[in-house]
């Protein structure tokens, strides 16, 4: 029954008549990733300088500075129903001390139950009919980022490619960049600016008619035209942070934070231009080889089914982290819901620093 619903969300999402403007188009890449940026809440927009920073800021790419560094991380929503993962390869160019990097992602849901084809033009039911699809969401990301002359200034750019896939239903493809800065401030304070979407991104989809239609109550069912463009519009996030050196062992980086969405959401400030939600996290490190983290994101306005009151809602999170040498391995726990569901995800992650391996 929960994979039917996920088949159900998934077409009225994609085929409804909406117009192409959408606000939550290629919404699987504002989850981030990296067990670190999650425990947080997000908080890591002015701070994260590894191998996960092209889904966070791609600017934060330029601290990697000595050798390649890879990643990778996995994650299950929804009691295992969508899974969710992510790979990356980040390296120094030797030539302008620009750095590179390579991402992939998918956020995928299988063995969703296909029942279009079970009534026949009689009203008979055939279970022999019923078959089973995926629907996934791909991203593969090329980012590269630079200091334009200051030291304390980094830049950095995402080119993104977006595939998305509806079994034999439908299949989307989409185009677009994010762009991302940092700078250091000699008082220690470290600000970050990630544009997700900056040129807006272009998703163009094609419907299989032939697959999609079905016979209900013995009448053609075709719910959507052959072809559709949808447009993914920009995304702001800014965050400031400091770290505060408490003793010679302990470490703490707090991070605090907006969330601009141009279009009205359920967002606690929202207006017909933009919506803003605040967010904020931070990292206790102990000599750089324990890491405990909390955040907290994605405040909103809801109204309770029960009462009908609205009242104010929000995404805790936390984890911890281990470091040896080289090697990081990462945990996050979420809540995946809203309004205070019970529905939480757990994050895994995994780092390899070979700078720091072989030193």
């Amino acid at each position: 029954m929960k994979k039917i619903f996920f088949g159900l969300f998934i077409f009225s999402g994609i085929f409804s008549d909406a117009q192409i403007i959408r606000k939550y188009s290629n919404e699987f890449l504002n989850i981030g990733a990296g067990a670190r940026g999650l425990a947080m809440g997000g908080a890591v927009i002015s701070n994260q300088n590894d191998v996960y920073s092209p889904m966070w800021n791609p600017a934060g790419l330029i601290d990697i500075d000595r050798d390649w560094q890879g990643a990778a991380m996995h994650a299950e929503y929804f009691e295992s129903i969508a899974k969710y993962d992510y790979i990356a390869f980040a390296k120094p160019l030797d030539n302008n001390g620009g750095v590179f990097a390579i991402s992939v992602v998918r956020l995928g849901v299988d063995n969703i139950l296909n029942t279009t084809q079970m009534i026949d033009s009689e009203g008979n039911i055939d279970y022999d009919k019923i078959s089973s699809f995926s629907q996934s969401d791909y991203a593969a990301l090329l980012s590269y980022a630079f200091r334009p002359g200051s030291h304390r200034l980094s830049v950095g750019i995402n080119a993104k490619m977006v595939y998305r896939n509806v079994g034999k239903f439908a299949s989307g493809y989409g185009f677009g960049f994010d762009l991302g800065v940092l700078y250091n401030a000699d008082n220690g304070i470290n600000y970050g600016a990630m544009l997700r979407d900056a040129t807006t991104t272009v998703n163009f989809w094609t419907v299989n008619q032939d697959e999609l239609s079905a016979v209900v109550n013995g009448e053609e069912f075709n719910p959507a035209p052959k072809d559709k463009m949808e447009i993914t519009m920009p995304k702001l996030n800014l965050g400031i942070s400091k770290n505060f050196e408490i003793n010679r062992d302990l470490e703490l980086l707090p991070e605090a934070g907006l969330n601009v969405d141009f279009a009205k959401t359920a967002a606690v400030i929202s207006t017909d231009f933009a919506s803003i939600t605040p967010y904020a996290g931070a990292e206790l490190k102990f000599q750089d080889m324990i890491f405990v983290r909390v955040g907290v994101n994605r405040f909103q306005t809801v109204t309770d089914i029960e009462n009908l009151k609205r009242k104010v809602s929000f995404q805790p999170s936390a984890g911890i982290g281990i470091k040896y040498q080289g090697l990081t391995l990462d945990y996050a726990i979420t809540n995946s819901g809203i309004g205070g569901s019970n529905f939480y995800s757990n994050f895994f992650s995994l780092k390899l620093d070979m700078g720091d391996f072989r030193n």
